[in-house]
C-alpha cells in the first residue's frame, strides 16, 4: 500500500519499483494527468486519485485486477478505457464533467457513483446487473429507465435531478433506499405500482422538496404505501 495524498504532487510519480503494489492512492494533489499509470503494478486491487486536475481516463488499461477506482472531484468528460477492468467492483465518478454513462461493456460493478456531473439521461446501465448501489444525484436526469433490469440494487440515489414520475423500478425488489427528493414529482397516485416490487423490503424513501410533498397527509400516506418504511425524508419511525 502506498498513500501519497495531499502532496501537491503535479504529476503521478514513478512507482515502478513496487512490483505487487496493491492499493495506491495520489488523492488531494495538483495531478492533471494520469499519464505515468501504465508504470504502476497491474497487481493493483485499488486505486484513489480523488480531489486532482484529471481530464482524461487512461493509462489504465492493464488493471486487470481493479476492484476500487475513485476519481471523483477531477474535470473528466468523458467515461472510457473501462472495458479490461473485468473485476471492478467500484467506479466513484461523482464531481465531474461527464455527460453520458458508458460503463465500456463492464458488467460486474456493484457501486457506481456519478452524482453532481452534466447526465442528463440514465441511459447505459442496462447490463450492470450486479449493481447494488446507484447514486445520480445532482444531474439534468428527466426520466428513469434503464433501470429494470438492475434487480440487485438495494440503494438507488436519483435526488436533485429534473423527474416528474417515478418509471422502470417496480420489479426491484431488493431496493431499501429510494432517494428522490428535490425532483419535480407531482404526485404520490402511481408510486405505489411504481414500487410495487420493493413494497415490503423498503427502509428508507425520500420525497421532500417535489411538488407531491406539500400535502398534510403525504408522510403518513407513504407509509401506508410501504409497511416497513422507517424513515421518511428526515423523520424517523420506531
Amino acid at each position: 500500500e502506498l498513500v501519497l495524498r495531499d502532496n501537491q504532487l503535479k504529476t503521478i510519480p514513478d512507482v515502478s519499483i513496487f512490483k505487487m503494489l496493491l492499493v495506491f492512492d495520489v488523492s488531494f494533489n495538483e495531478i492533471s494527468s494520469l499519464d505515468g499509470l501504465s508504470k504502476v503494478s497491474n497487481a493493483l486491487k485499488e486505486l484513489y486519485v480523488s480531489k486532482n486536475e484529471v481530464t482524461k481516463m487512461e493509462e489504465i488499461e492493464h488493471f486487470h485486477e481493479l476492484q476500487i477506482l475513485e476519481l471523483g472531484s477531477n474535470k473528466l468528460r468523458v467515461m472510457e478505457n473501462l472495458q479490461n477492468l473485468s473485476l471492478l467492483q467500484e467506479l466513484w465518478l461523482g464531481r465531474n464533467r461527464i455527460r453520458a454513462i458508458n460503463l465500456c461493456g463492464l458488467k460486474g460493478i456493484k457501486k457506481l457513483s456519478l452524482q453532481s456531473n452534466r447526465l442528463t439521461s440514465m441511459a447505459g446501465l442496462e447490463e450492470c446487473v450486479a449493481l447494488e448501489e446507484l447514486y445520480l444525484s445532482h444531474n439534468g436526469i428527466a426520466k428513469m429507465e434503464g433501470l429494470s433490469t438492475l434487480i440487485n440494487l438495494r440503494v438507488l440515489d436519483v435526488s436533485s435531478n429534473k423527474l416528474t414520475e417515478v418509471n422502470d423500478i417496480e420489479n426491484l425488489a431488493k431496493l431499501e433506499d429510494l432517494w428522490l427528493n428535490d425532483n419535480q414529482i407531482t404526485s404520490l397516485d402511481n408510486i405505489a405500482e411504481a414500487v410495487v416490487g420493493s413494497k415490503d423490503n423498503l427502509t428508507t424513501i425520500y420525497l421532500e422538496r417535489n411538488p407531491c410533498a406539500s400535502s398534510p397527509t403525504y408522510i403518513s400516506a407513504l407509509r401506508q404505501i410501504f409497511p416497513n418504511v422507517q424513515q421518511v425524508d428526515s423523520e424517523m419511525f420506531a
